[in-house]
């Protein structure tokens, strides 16, 4: 949804455009998102295949099998993740009132496991998985977003704020139980938080007490930040993953030109 290809594209041919994104924060670090063309594509029910990397769903665990090089730096990304979800949501929700874009936090509270040849690195823990598709590109509907997810002693809780290009948004606070059911969890308060140290992306979140802190910014970069936060929502401590994409920024040609050195499209 990002690629300056497709932007600059005739056909706008979504298949024509696909990448396995995958990045590893600390030390070693590694970011890859090379796009590929239609005819590296594979796709069916079940799986789906993106050059040399790929997901298979078996009806219980979605199984990762990457293998990558990074971007700017050619380092290997190679290895298995393995997802197993507690339990599966009711379905999609809407972000805008015509209904054309659609969003689906379909695991919010599962396991992974990951096993890394390239580097050399494995862990179990946390984790989540959600679609996003739409009809028209983000920038046309939305000037920009914020998002978080924590994991709940008994779940997980979900924000996103998301601001119409019209001029109203839209707020969704969310909590999911292990088994998928969603529950109500009290609308949480405006927090503050500050902009990234180099590009001063805008940050901004909610919380029950409306107090939150940056524990650490994973990427900081033009138009999009991710951060872990320290924070409180549905009456519990936790630490939130924590995003901020400013579409706005996006748009910006000179942005748009630094892409390719993050996102390699082979010829």
């Amino acid at each position: 949804m990002f690629s300056p290809y497709y932007a600059w594209s005739r056909d706008k041919d979504p298949f024509d455009h696909c990448a396995m994104n995958v990045v590893l924060y600390g030390r070693p670090g590694r970011f890859a998102m090379t796009e590929r063309k239609s005819g590296r594509l594979s796709r069916g029910a079940d799986h789906i295949a993106i050059g040399p990397s790929s997901m298979e769903w078996d009806g219980s665990e979605l199984t990762v099998h990457i293998d990558e090089r990074g971007a700017p730096l050619p380092r290997r990304i190679r290895g298995t993740i393995r997802l197993r979800p507690s339990g599966i949501t009711a379905g999609p929700f809407h972000l805008d009132p015509g209904g054309r874009h659609r969003w689906w936090p379909m695991a919010p509270a599962s396991r992974v496991e990951v096993d890394l040849t390239h580097p050399g690195l494995s862990w179990q823990g946390s984790g989540y998985f959600d679609t996003n598709d739409g009809d028209e590109p983000l920038e046309d509907a939305f000037t920009r977003w914020t998002w978080c997810r924590a994991e709940l002693p008994d779940g997980a809780a979900i924000l996103y704020d998301v601001k119409h290009r019209a001029g109203d948004g839209r707020n969704l606070s969310l909590g999911f139980a292990f088994d998928g059911t969603r529950r109500d969890i009290r609308p949480p308060l405006s927090a503050s938080l500050p902009p990234t140290k180099f590009w001063r992306m805008p940050r901004e979140t909610r919380s029950d007490d409306g107090r939150s802190r940056v524990i650490t910014t994973f990427e900081d970069t033009p138009f999009y930040s991710r951060s872990l936060l320290a924070s409180t929502l549905a009456g519990e401590p936790v630490r939130a993953v924590h995003e901020s994409l400013s579409l706005d920024r996006f748009r910006n040609p000179m942005v748009r030109l630094m892409l390719p050195f993050r996102m390699p499209r082979p010829l």
